[in-house]
């Protein structure tokens, strides 16, 4: 008996279980749409509290529970006491094995056991399983103590408590409306992107709208395929990945949407389910997985999920966050997980978007026009919106570069995404902000694109910067900056840029700004004689710096 304890300690490893947080938005009314809301109602969603799972006490328990003459007892009290943990869904479990052949044991003999298999995730060599008393899964645990590598509870998911907003400065926030494409840099005849590539939503449930047409297929999970009463939230951002009607249109209009529902009819999930879509959206051929949702915990259960759906070749793409926060929310935060942030219409980062130095990518999420239940369009706004438009692009990408990876796709857009605040990678920003048109004719040597990328003040140092970025497939020579703030105007003379190069003007403006109480900052750049741009109006650029308030 000592020896078969023995056995299992190695085994041992704490699981952390992540629950989810719904990334519903705001409502924002718009004038011109006949559905004003950015965002459904507030729904009771997921947790952010971090409960970690005692599963290693638990093989600890019987381990000592084969070694002493009360086994029965000591295990029933041990998971009695495992099982009343805060949040736990009551009378269930999560069981890992430790292989295949100890899995499949374990399904042929569970009812006998007097436990309900209520869920599979076979990839995983998981179950999830209900009991009326635990005398079944301790009997279980006890005779087939080797067989086990976690034992888990399955969590509620409910409102978290999100971190401290960071102190960040509010400005006016630029709707992008209707102009989702021309923000990306889209232009042109895109009817094929992204066909025959599958983008799987993990959402409330996406609902039949003309803007996806055929290209939507269901996929339940035990939860149903349509969205609960009023939640149209599944449904936007399946429309800005992959819609097709002017009214509603996603960057990959050739793309399969599969829609897996993962949330009840009261806006609640549990980790378990999510893991179980991303699974299951892998094992039916989705290459892309938008998760438009996210909670400030870890978890060793999901992280499965995810290596899962990479080792198939599949990428995740997963929303911030809405919390104003200085941290993602997971699985956005897993590194593994394409995390996007949002912007507004001119580039500006959205006050409410979560910041990290983790973070890949940002993309418009201000009001963005969208598709909602029964035909609606409604103005949709947060990280969730910002998350689909990076999904469809990597989409768009795979197919207009055969033979490219999804992996590879979302790299080459962070490649030539647009530089956003200070220049290079920020947590504001990530590597910038997604450029569908930039990256898409990267190889044009002819092309020429220089832009004013951002204005940047540097509190530090009391300078406003002036980032300057060679989008182009050329060098680019002799290339002017002039800067306006109200009072004086400056030109600069740049040097040569290499394509993708970036530089930075500055102009102290502390003293000025100390007086004026506030400053507006125009800047036009100026390609020399004869070198046409082919996106002239980021050519000019203007922000508006205020004071910072005294101190009382």
């Amino acid at each position: 008996m000592k020896d078969r304890a023995a056995r299992i300690f190695p085994l041992v490893a704490a699981i952390v279980f992540l629950a989810l947080l719904l990334d519903w938005l705001r409502r924002e009314p718009r004038a011109g749409l006949p559905v004003t809301v950015s965002a459904p109602p507030p729904l009771p969603v997921v947790t952010g509290a971090t409960i970690r799972l005692a599963a290693a006490e638990i093989l600890r328990a019987v381990a000592d529970a084969l070694s002493g003459p009360d086994a029965p007892v000591v295990l029933q009290a041990r998971l009695e006491n495992f099982f009343s943990q805060p949040r736990a869904l009551p009378n269930e479990s999560v069981l890992t094995f430790r292989d295949n052949a100890a899995y499949q044991a374990f399904l042929a003999r569970a009812a006998a056991a007097g436990l309900e298999v209520a869920g599979r995730v076979d990839g995983l060599l998981s179950a999830r399983v209900r009991f009326t008393t635990l005398d079944g899964l301790a009997g279980d645990l006890l005779a087939n103590a080797g067989d086990y590598l976690n034992v888990a509870i399955n969590t509620v998911v409910v409102p978290p408590t999100a971190p401290a907003p960071e102190d960040r400065a509010g400005g006016p926030q630029v709707p992008v409306g209707n102009n989702l494409l021309s923000e990306l840099g889209i232009t042109g005849d895109r009817s094929t992107w992204g066909q025959g590539i599958t983008i799987a939503v993990l959402d409330s449930g996406v609902a039949p709208d003309p803007t996806l047409g055929s290209r939507l297929r269901l996929l339940d999970l035990g939860l149903g395929t349509a969205p609960a009463e009023g939640d149209g939230h599944a449904t936007a951002v399946a429309s800005l990945a992959a819609g097709a009607s002017p009214d509603a249109a996603g960057v990959a209009p050739g793309a399969d949407i599969l829609s897996i529902r993962v949330t009840g009819d009261g806006g609640t999930s549990d980790v378990f389910t999510l893991a179980q879509a991303i699974v299951a959206a892998t094992d039916n051929g989705a290459q892309i997985i938008n998760i438009s949702m996210g909670a400030y915990s870890d978890a060793a259960y999901l992280s499965s999920a995810i290596s899962y759906a990479m080792d198939h070749g599949a990428v995740i793409v997963s929303s911030a966050g809405n919390d104003q926060a200085s941290q993602l929310t997971w699985p956005a935060a897993d590194p593994r997980v394409v995390s996007v942030g949002s912007v507004d219409g001119v580039g500006q980062q959205d006050i409410f978007s979560n910041s990290s130095p983790q973070l890949m990518f940002t993309a418009p999420g201000y009001e963005v026009q969208a598709a909602w239940l029964d035909g609606e369009r409604v103005y949709f706004t947060g990280t969730s919106a910002s998350a689909p438009a990076v999904a469809g692009a990597i989409a768009a990408m795979m197919t207009q570069n055969p033979g490219m990876t999804a992996t590879d796709a979302y790299q080459t857009l962070l490649q030539y995404s647009s530089d956003g605040g200070r220049a290079g990678t920020d947590p504001d920003y990530g590597v910038g902000s997604l450029n569908v048109g930039w990256a898409m004719n990267r190889n044009d040597p002819a092309r020429v694109d220089t832009a004013i990328s951002s204005h940047y003040y540097d509190g530090d140092t009391g300078n406003m910067e002036f980032v300057v970025q060679n989008r182009s497939g050329q060098a680019v020579s002799g290339l002017t900056l002039n800067v306006d703030n109200g009072s004086g105007a400056s030109v600069a003379s740049l040097p040569s840029l290499q394509p993708g190069e970036t530089f930075t003007a500055t102009v102290p403006v502390d003293d000025a700004l100390l007086a004026a109480g506030q400053l507006t900052f125009r800047t036009t750049l100026t390609n020399p004689p004869g070198v046409p741009d082919a996106v002239p109006a980021n050519n000019r650029a203007a922000s508006t710096l205020t004071a910072p308030a005294a101190s009382p």
